[in-house]
């Protein structure tokens, strides 16, 4: 085989994989929309995408993982951005601004593998299901939590990491976990989750504001 050949032959084989992956999670979708995620099975979701369960285990160790993919992918994009805003931005206000920014871009056009319809399609589907909602909560995204390590010039296991993390995700859940589908007041899709996140950190840091500060000489440790 020519070195060309062997150049195109790796090429082919991952665009098939990419295809067959983005098939899987199109028709995991489809499935969960029509039947709900409980009643959704990983036979069914294989049979959809004309594959076999076991091709299905090659590419996603769990039922969850598929629809997981949808906040995996958004999480790349917000770590892209994370990485743009200026290093004295606190690390809640980062992601805050880091998410927003995302969004609205979104909002106007294809941002890397998110659509309009695919944030649709994400808050349909995960908040829909209890199960999917807490495992949206308890998501960690690696490069996302090492970005905010750094930001805050701790190691990745320290708990005011930990904490930082665990308030934005507590706060981004509540405030969109509710956006299921279209109403007479909200339609779906990027810009509400911008509204409601901004509202949600208006009231986060008017709570906090009530807080002793860290320089109280009772919260001095010793």
């Amino acid at each position: 085989m020519s070195e060309l050949a062997e150049d195109i032959v790796p090429g082919l084989r991952e665009r098939k994989k990419q295809r067959t992956r983005a098939t899987l999670i199109d028709a995991a979708m489809d499935l969960c929309l029509k039947h709900g995620y409980e009643s959704t099975t990983v036979e069914q979701i294989a049979a959809a995408a004309d594959v076999s369960p076991r091709t299905f285990s090659r590419y996603f160790a769990t039922k969850d993982a598929v629809f997981l993919t949808l906040i995996s992918d958004y999480s790349d994009e917000v770590a892209v951005e994370l990485e743009t805003i200026p290093a004295e931005v606190g690390p809640l206000e980062a992601q805050r601004q880091a998410h927003v920014a995302v969004l609205t871009r979104v909002a106007k056009r294809q941002v890397g593998r998110l659509t309009t319809d695919r944030i649709i399609l994400m808050l349909r589907v995960i908040n829909a299901s209890d199960a999917l909602k807490q495992a949206a909560f308890d998501f960690k995204h690696d490069a996302t939590e090492v970005l905010i390590a750094k930001r805050m010039g701790v190691d990745i296991d320290d708990r005011r990491r930990r904490l930082v993390s665990a308030v934005f995700a507590s706060t981004i859940v509540t405030a969109c976990g509710d956006l299921i589908t279209d109403t007479d007041t909200v339609r779906l899709g990027p810009q509400v989750m911008v509204d409601r996140l901004n509202d949600a950190f208006e009231q986060v840091a008017m709570f906090a504001a009530d807080l002793p500060r860290p320089t109280d000489p009772d919260l001095e440790h010793d």
